[in-house]
């Protein structure tokens, strides 16, 4: 078969890709840049990359007419509080438009549980969503999950910062909510089974796996499979802005994401019982098994995707795009160094691995200072980290960075600062003939912009000479 996946770089695209390819189908993957698809997409000859943006109607001609089957894992809930509702609608009614003029005879949709009657913003657009995708030329599948626990996952994550850095936590009172969590192998099966099979068609159902835990027994489970004593206590005037506050600054979630999922944590979200996991021979994992999974791939370095790699962990919204890879020569400050190298190979592995636990290589405290500075005043900090320690690609998230390109052949990484700036600031290393060479450049905006870069130079200048020497020695 041949299948359309859009949100290809998301969290669940990137991993629904290998299984499909894995099955032997056609896979077009939709993406609006091309430069974050997976670099080994180029090498299978049954993966198509194509550029499609579902808010703007031009590029909607790029998609293939003859698809059979199409995956929508679109969702904008860290964008805009005030818009994302509008936005995901404006997506869905751009892709049924374009779909129904293709040969596709089923797309599949995963989306969220709403079977209570006051649901939050974020699950009556999921709602809304469905609502918009039903159509008389091609069948619909709606799947609606619960939390989702895996690798890298938003709730994963987060659950894992609250319950590893916190021995005592004061929580709001959407703690005692009741949800039900279901394993991320066990939604990538029921969306690949569900392909072509015709009992699906035009049918809707709820997935979850087998318990009902309340969110403070999430994290006190979490804990007990790390073998770690947390106490948590209930704070029942805590408002939801406060509550949104509270997890931006204790995890590595980003205020609007963080706001979001306060106000779907407050909704209970329990799944209506069907005939699914029989229909697909599906046994959902517990809790426990699902952290279990998680962890092996934490510990193995594998993990596939992380919600941090989204533009939903940015402070903005700024495509990796040819306007911010092509570094501005004019109007810049830029901080530029080189030194000889003993071995490229081994020099540019090191580059590579920057960030995260691996640290900067020199000027860990001043590093750590800066990230939180960025915290204070509303930035993404240093929280994110990395996705995996040793390699790295295009479109990942890095400490307060966003990765615009990771070029092994040509042994060069370009990085894109997104923590809170009056400007712009690029990070660039490259090894060539023996060399390393290492560029920041700072595209000032106003008195401001310039004022900041001459406040920092005396740091730049200590930490940057530092990390190339640390880097020429690898």
């Amino acid at each position: 078969m041949k299948i359309l996946v859009t949100g290809a770089t998301g969290y669940i695209g990137k991993r629904i890709i290998p299984l499909l390819i894995e099955q032997g189908h056609t896979v077009i993957c939709a993406v609006r840049g091309k430069l974050r698809t997976e670099k080994r997409y180029s090498k299978e000859d049954n993966v198509k990359v194509i550029e499609v943006d579902f808010l703007n109607e031009d590029t909607l001609e790029n998609i293939p007419k003859d698809i059979d089957a199409a995956y929508y894992l679109i969702h904008s809930m860290s964008n805009s509080i005030s818009r994302f509702q509008q936005m995901e609608n404006d997506c869905a009614i751009n892709f049924k438009t374009d779909i129904e003029k293709t040969d596709c005879k089923q797309v599949i949709y995963l989306s969220g549980i709403t079977n209570d009657t006051k649901l939050s913003k974020h699950l009556l657009s999921r709602k809304n969503v469905e609502n918009i995708l039903n159509s008389s030329k091609y069948a619909l599948t709606v799947f609606k999950a619960g939390i989702i626990v895996g690798s890298g996952s938003s709730s994963f994550e987060i659950i894992r910062d609250l319950v590893e850095k916190l021995p005592v936590m004061v929580a709001p009172k959407w703690l005692n909510t009741k949800t039900q969590p279901i394993a991320i192998r066990d939604v990538l099966t029921f969306l690949t089974r569900s392909l072509g099979d015709k009992r699906l068609y035009n049918t809707s159902y709820d997935i979850f796996g087998p318990e009902i835990l309340t969110y403070k027994e999430l994290l006190l489970r979490f804990a007990k499979s790390r073998n770690l004593k947390r106490y948590i206590l209930t704070f029942p005037i805590m408002t939801p802005q406060l509550s949104s506050y509270w997890l931006y600054f204790v995890t590595s979630t980003s205020y609007k994401l963080a706001r979001t999922l306060v106000n779907s944590m407050g909704v209970e979200i329990i799944g209506k019982t069907s005939d699914i996991n029989t229909l697909l021979d599906i046994n959902p994992m517990t809790y426990e098994e699902a952290l279990k999974f998680a962890f092996v791939r934490i510990k193995q370095n594998s993990i596939v995707s992380s919600w941090k790699d989204s533009f939903a962990s940015s402070r903005e919204k700024k495509r990796i795009s040819t306007k911010y890879i092509n570094v501005p020569k004019y109007g810049c400050f830029k901080d530029v160094k080189e030194l000889k190298v003993l071995d490229e190979d081994r020099t540019f592995a090191k580059i590579c691995a920057i960030g995260g636990e691996n640290g900067w290589y020199y000027g860990t405290t001043l590093w750590r200072i800066r990230g939180f500075l960025d915290k204070m005043v509303g930035g993404i900090g240093l929280r994110r980290g990395r996705t995996n320690k040793d390699t790295i690609k295009t479109g990942d998230a890095l400490d307060f960075w966003r990765v615009l390109l990771a070029d092994e052949e040509n042994k060069r990484l370009l990085l894109f600062a997104e923590m809170k700036l009056p400007g712009e600031a690029w990070l660039e290393f490259r090894v060539a003939k023996g060399k390393v060479y290492q560029r920041a450049v700072f595209r000032p905006k106003g008195l401001a912009g310039r004022l900041y870069w001459y406040s920092v130079l005396p740091f730049h200048g200590l930490i940057f000479n530092g990390m190339i020497k640390k880097l020429a020695n690898a």
